[in-house]
């Protein structure tokens, strides 16, 4: 499967994006949007969600997603989630499969109705690396476009067509994302005593990998196992370790935020 992403600043843009998509010959199912500002009164009005949703009832309440759909703004995609909460960011509407499963991966969404396909773990072509740029996307109120395709034919017209939208690669968001960090990280590293240019890379990536939602809350400890297979030459460098805990610290910080 190859996935292609791309953030737009409206979701008026995003929607012509994922027309156009369409219109290539891509299938809903292959389509995503996850898109904020959506009120909890108009989620409610359409999905009876709830902070204790029981497993099983995604199939059940499948019945609700068209109209949910209908809510932001007369998309189609084939399933929908409404989400209450996304800590550091608020309300968000995600319609599409992926883009809802993908919300409620690392515990990020409260509250979710889905079709019961998102309950299965197994949901392929989920870039649970690229949440977080995601989720700064939709902090600063702009629309993410998630296609998850069969071939390499597809993704490169996928690809096409959202550059000559007017999308921001994830790629740029994340270099955008980092520098809007790094001067606080800088300064906190140097004055560790830390020579911040000499161990940039290996910070950078340990904070990084705070971020993935399977290690969100967990410490550099408890995460050993996983961060060891994922970043084998770079985990045991206090670089990458006190950046892994600058990322948690900085997790904390947009929950505390969310909840202020």
């Amino acid at each position: 499967m190859n996935t292609v992403a791309g953030i737009f600043r409206s979701r008026q843009d995003a929607e012509r994006a994922i027309e156009n998509l369409r219109r290539s010959g891509i299938a809903d199912e292959h389509l995503n949007l996850l898109t904020p500002g959506t009120t909890g009164e108009e989620l409610d009005a359409v999905v009876p969600t709830t902070e204790t949703e029981q497993p099983g009832m995604g199939g059940a309440l499948g019945g609700w997603l068209g109209a949910a759909l209908g809510a932001t703004g007369g998309m189609h995609i084939g399933a929908a989630v409404a989400s209450l909460l996304v800590p550091g960011v608020g309300p968000v509407f995600a319609a599409g499969v992926l883009g809802a499963a993908l919300l409620g991966a690392g515990g990020a969404a409260a509250g979710a109705a889905a079709g019961s396909t998102l309950e299965d773990e197994g949901v392929t072509g989920m870039p649970h690396d690229e949440l977080y740029v995601y989720e700064d996307a939709l902090r600063q109120g702009r629309t993410v476009v998630i296609a998850v395709l069969d071939d390499d034919a597809q993704a490169e017209t996928a690809r096409g067509i959202l550059a000559q939208s007017g999308v921001e690669s994830i790629d740029a968001a994340r270099e955008n994302w980092w520098l809007g960090l790094r001067s606080a990280e800088e300064e906190e590293y140097a004055g560790q005593g830390g020579d911040f240019k000499a161990d940039e890379a290996a910070y950078r990536r340990g904070f990084e990998a705070a971020q993935h939602p399977h290690l969100r809350d967990k410490s550099y400890e408890d995460a050993t196992e996983r961060l060891k297979a994922r970043h084998s030459e770079a985990y045991e460098t206090p670089a990458f370790r006190r950046g892994y805990e600058r990322g948690q610290s900085y997790q904390r910080s947009l929950k505390e935020k969310h909840r202020g």
